[in-house]
C-alpha cells in the first residue's frame, strides 16, 4: 500500500515538489553560508519524494543548541511559506476522501519544513 500511495503521490505532484526542493537546494550551496540550508532542502527533497512510509523525527541529542540556532535562521528568513504552502495543499486534498492520506503527508512535511534542523527521515 506505502509503494502505491507513493506512486500516486510522484504522479499528483510530488516530484515537482522534489525537484523545487532539490533546485532551491543546489542555488543555496552556490555560496558556502548557504550549504546548510541546501543541505536541509535536500532532505526535505528526498522526503517529498517518497513519503508514505517514512516519518521526519528527532535524530540523537536533538533539539541541540546549534539546530535552534539555525531553525530560527531558517524561520527568519522566509522558509516559512513553505510550509504555509504545504498547508494549503492539505486542505486542498483534504477536501475529498480520496485524497486525504496526500493531505496528510502534506501536513506532516508543514511541519518539517518549519524546523528541518536536527531532523532524520525514518
Amino acid at each position: 500500500m506505502k509503494t502505491l500511495g507513493n506512486l500516486l503521490w510522484l504522479i499528483f505532484g510530488g516530484i515537482v515538489i522534489a525537484m523545487i526542493y532539490y533546485i532551491v537546494g543546489l542555488m543555496m550551496c552556490i555560496t558556502i553560508i548557504g550549504i546548510p540550508f541546501g543541505l536541509q532542502l535536500f532532505k526535505l527533497g528526498t522526503y517529498a519524494l517518497w513519503p508514505f512510509g517514512h516519518e521526519l523525527v528527532d535524530g540523537p541529542n536533538e533539539p541541540g543548541c546549534v539546530s535552534v540556532v539555525m531553525n530560527l535562521i531558517w524561520i527568519i528568513f522566509g522558509w516559512w511559506e513553505i510550509a504555509f504552502l504545504h498547508l494549503v495543499f492539505g486542505l486542498i486534498f483534504c477536501i475529498t476522501i480520496v485524497g486525504i492520506p496526500w493531505g496528510l503527508q502534506h501536513f506532516k512535511m508543514a511541519l518539517g519544513s518549519i524546523f528541518p534542523f536536527g531532523k532524520e527521515i525514518h
